[in-house]
This record gives C-alpha cells, sequence and structure tokens, in this order.
C-alpha cells in the first residue's frame, strides 16, 4: 500500500509541477539585481506558474505560491545552489537563483537578528535538506483541482495548510514557518485573548498553518526591492510615447 501511496504521489506531483502557457512576468529587476541586495535568512516568495501555483494562489488569494529561503553564497553566480526550499519532486533542496530567473519575486527580510540567531535559523533548514514534501498536501491540492470548489475565503486556507505535520516530510512555506518559531520570531502570531491592550501576548500558530503570502503580510518582514535598495531617481526613466496613446 505504501508503494501505491508513493508511485500515485509521484504521478500527481509531475501534473502538478507542469508549467502553464501565457506566464507574465513584471518585475523589471534583474536577477543580478535581486542577488546584490539579498542577505541570508532572508525569505524569497515566487510567483509561479504551475498547476500547483495556480491552486495555491487561488487558495491564499496572493499572488506568491512558493517560498525559499537564502542561504548564502561565496560565489556571486546565480547557477550556484543557494536557496533552500521544499520541491513537489525533488523534496527539501538547495537550488540555484537561476531556477526562479523568469518569475515575479519579491524578498522579504526579518528584521534584528543577531549573528547567532541568524547562524540557528540557518543551520535548522540545512538541517532538512533531504526531507520529502508532504504527500497529503498534494492530496488536498488535487482534491481541490478535480472538483473545483467554490470556497469561501476564510476556509481555503485550511485546504492546504494542513498537511501530515511527520518531523520527515516538508511544504515550503511551513518550513521556513517553523525554521523561525525555532527561534521566537513571529510571523503572524495571533493576540492572546483578553490581554492587556498596553503590553499584549501572543500566541504561535501551528507552522504547518502557514502559506508563502504570510511572509509578505507580517508586519514584521520587511519588504526589499532591489531597484529602491541600489537608489531610484524616477527623474531618470526614460518614457516612450505609444503612438495609440494621443
Amino acid at each position: 500500500m505504501l508503494k501505491i501511496t508513493r508511485t500515485l504521489g509521484r504521478h500527481l506531483a509531475a501534473y502538478l509541477s507542469k508549467p502553464l502557457p501565457d506566464y507574465e512576468r513584471h518585475d523589471t529587476a534583474s536577477l543580478e539585481k535581486f542577488m546584490r541586495v539579498i542577505e541570508p535568512g532572508d525569505i524569497l516568495l515566487v510567483d509561479g506558474n504551475s498547476r500547483i501555483s495556480t491552486a495555491i494562489k487561488y487558495l491564499t488569494q496572493s499572488t506568491w505560491s512558493h517560498a525559499c529561503m537564502y542561504m548564502g553564497s561565496v560565489d556571486p553566480s546565480p547557477d550556484i545552489p543557494s536557496l533552500v526550499e521544499a520541491d513537489l519532486l525533488d523534496g527539501v533542496t538547495l537550488v540555484p537563483f537561476s531556477k526562479y530567473e523568469h518569475y515575479n519575486l519579491r524578498i522579504c527580510r526579518p528584521v534584528g537578528l543577531t549573528r547567532e540567531e541568524k547562524k540557528r535559523l540557518l543551520s535548522f533548514v540545512e538541517a532538512r535538506l533531504g526531507y520529502r514534501y508532504d504527500l497529503k498536501n498534494i492530496i488536498d491540492l488535487m482534491r481541490y483541482l478535480v472538483q473545483n470548489p467554490m470556497v469561501p475565503p476564510r476556509f481555503r486556507r485550511q485546504l492546504i495548510s494542513l498537511g501530515s505535520g511527520e518531523p520527515t516530510k516538508a511544504i515550503c512555506s511551513t518550513l521556513i514557518a517553523q525554521a523561525f518559531q525555532s527561534i521566537n520570531y513571529p510571523i503572524l502570531p495571533r493576540p492572546h485573548p483578553g490581554t492587556d491592550a498596553a503590553e499584549i501576548e501572543y500566541r504561535q500558530r501551528h507552522f504547518t498553518h502557514f502559506v508563502p503570502r504570510d511572509f509578505d503580510l507580517s508586519p514584521y518582514f520587511r519588504v526589499v526591492k532591489p531597484t529602491l535598495e541600489q537608489g531610484f531617481d524616477f527623474r531618470s526613466v526614460v518614457w516612450r510615447l505609444d503612438p495609440g496613446a494621443e
């Protein structure tokens, strides 16, 4: 039975990972600009174009369908593996920046980490290299794609955020969320009911309840835009008049 389940999971993963046509990249910043400003411990959000990406974006009402963590690199080449991700087919692996050269991207940066805290964060993720992708997550998403249900927004997160929770399996956003929770860094904590407003206490959400967009929505992560980080002067923009715009 286990062998059949794994075979089914591989076939589903291959189907869901296939890219869809008509993807459009809106980001004007080059990959090199992203690499010049990203730092170890930063999260790279990806606007994917596969079947599974479409499902995740619908269920989370967000453009971000995938999340990676930048581990750092002594070589600035985009072909050197430097991003840790939980991939549908390959599990938790190191991949190069060039894998996402043609996608819309966003950098989200945790603030105020000490060198020791950042080291613990990166070590937590690195130790999980080789883990498998959570098969339950694949089956949940496949159920959505086959039935294509009309799901109220408040319930959509639950369709992809449960997973099995097994320690040797991972989903891209939950792996990263678990890493930050290991150093008690907040993402989207819930206020504890009845606490004094002047001194609010929080409760952590379970790490399996996080999706890629949460790092973008979180008030504790800074959005880093390469064009602005490197000095932007709007007066330097050269505009070309569209012949049909008059």
